[in-house]
């Protein structure tokens, strides 16, 4: 085991005399660090003996209490002042907060050098080291012995729980809920200090720091493979777990996770090849319902939201955005299937699933379209509703919009009469595009968003200018329309609006 406090300072040659803190001599020291740094606390992991010439101690009174608490809280075993150098005189208000943390307070004899201490401490450490090495190879074989399905999750964080003597959360630092469906939750006492800080639990920015909260030392480390994936660590005893195990234990459970998404991605993806399918009308309703219950959707009763970036977002950016959207579903315990096609996300969920976690999953900066309740048979219009309602969305700035719920979108309020807005004045276009080899539609759509300039146009789509003006005309042709005349811009603008929306 890793030395006492007790025991160093009771070791005849170095000569060292305990100030303060005496109810803390049990504390068991993994190492002996030197700092002269102003924010002590901000270089400690767990375990160390805190060795500083004066200089990082402040002169007032409250300055000292204030570096006893936070070397504490942050899992410091003792602070040691080396004599006759450079700290101001120690308060009673000090020595007192050292006593009652406890925080034993040695005092270093000049001019013994710092390195003596450490080397005591690292001579000590020999056997640690050695047991170190030997739960470092346990807490890997528990990886090599859990199984890849998402099933065996929970069991490999209680057998590394029982091995660290802890208790082990695995949590999104966004939202503190737990990153697998079958994690356990936040205790109550921690939910309530962190809920506030949502996003940045780690409140010094640090991948490893230990906290006190409430009387109790809490550990927060990054999962090294996963971005905002967070683990909690509460020890049940002192010592408390070695820190470079529980580096070991991140990783092993990073590794997990990766696995487990490996194999979600290949659902993922048969997933996505059944809802094209379906959409494009390539399957039977009796084949649709048994492929779709195999996602664990309900075939009779479910919702299709489409999705896409904000409005105020680039459109570069929704791939990534949206990529990640089925593994958030699962995690939330949400059975899906989703199929990414013209940066729109489309997404099958049973049709109970509360809005609040679909736009939690998607991110509130997402803009969410979603079909009235309906049988996987009448999916394709339920993409059309889908696509209505993410228009609606996206033009009215609400983020998430159910079709024949939300606000009438372009003075119309139903696909079927944007469609049939769309089919009259645009219907004479695609017919003669059929025909003909033409670029009316996107002549059309450039003109309208370069101004009606004839000029701009030709240069968007590398033409001649003459070329421009006769397509326009050809448009007027077709429609019957005087494309001189702005009512006749605006109800154009209008259809084009809708055919893009039902059409990503």
């Amino acid at each position: 085991m890793a030395i006492t406090v007790a025991e160093l300072v009771a070791e005849p040659q170095l000569g060292l005399t305990l100030l303060a803190g005496s109810a803390g001599l049990d504390n068991r020291i993994t190492w002996a660090h030197t700092s002269d740094l102003p924010r002590l606390w901000e270089w400690v992991t767990g375990g160390e003996l805190m060795m500083t010439n004066g200089l990082s101690i402040p002169a007032d009174a409250d300055g000292q209490v204030a570096l006893a608490e936070s070397l504490r809280d942050s899992g410091a075993s003792a602070l040691a002042i080396g004599e006759k150098m450079h700290a101001p005189p120690l308060t009673e208000e000090f020595l007192a907060a050292c006593d009652e943390l406890p925080l034993p307070l040695i005092n270093i004899p000049y001019p013994l050098p710092f390195i003596a201490i450490a080397r005591s401490v690292a001579e000590s450490s020999l056997l640690e080291e050695s047991r170190r090495l030997r739960q470092t190879a346990r807490v890997y074989d528990l990886l090599r012995t859990a199984g890849a399905s998402e099933d065996h999750w929970q069991s490999l964080v209680q057998r590394l729980a029982t091995e660290l003597d802890a208790d082990l959360y695995v949590v999104d630092r966004r939202c503190l809920h737990p990153w697998h469906p079958d994690g356990d939750v936040l205790p109550v006492f921690l939910a309530e200090e962190w809920a506030p800080l949502s996003g940045q639990v780690s409140l010094a920015g640090k991948n490893f720091q230990w906290h006190r909260i409430r009387g109790r030392h809490v550990l927060t480390m990054d999962i090294p493979t996963h971005a905002n994936a967070l683990l909690v660590v509460l020890p049940h005893s002192e010592p408390h777990p070695d820190a470079v195990v529980l580096l070991h234990a991140a990783t092993v459970l990073g590794l997990q996770l990766s696995r487990i998404v490996l194999s979600l991605e290949g659902r993922h993806r048969l997933a996505g090849e059944f809802l094209l399918q379906a959409m494009d009308g390539r399957l039977g309703v009796a084949e649709m319902e048994s492929r779709l219950a195999g996602f664990e959707v309900p075939p009779q009763e479910l919702l299709l939201a489409s999705m896409a970036a904000g409005a105020y977002q680039k459109t570069a950016d929704d791939g990534d955005r949206l990529a990640n959207v089925h593994v958030e579903l699962w995690r939330h315990g949400v059975a899906s299937a989703s199929l990414k096609r013209n940066n729109r996300l489309h997404v099958a969920v049973p049709a109970d699933v509360p809005v609040d976690i679909l736009v939690h999953c998607a991110g509130r900066e997402t803009s969410i379209g979603i079909s009235a309740p309906a049988a996987v048979a009448n999916i394709q219009r339920a993409l059309q509703e889908s696509l209505w309602a993410l228009g609606s969305a996206r033009a009215t700035n609400q983020g998430l919009t159910r079709y024949e719920q939300g606000p009438s979108w372009l003075g119309l309020t139903s696909f079927e009469e944007g469609t049939a807005l769309v089919r009259r004045l645009l219907g004479p276009i695609f017919d003669y595009e059929q025909s003909q080899e033409g670029d009316l539609i996107v002549t059309l759509r450039t003109y309208l968003d370069s101004q009606r300039s004839w000029q701009k146009t030709a240069t968007a789509l590398f033409a001649h200018r003459q070329t421009i003006i006769y397509r326009i005309r050809k448009i007027g042709e077709l429609t019957g329309l005087d494309m001189g005349e702005t009512s006749t811009v605006a109800q154009l603008w209008f259809a084009l609006q809708i055919h893009e929306a039902m059409h990503q």
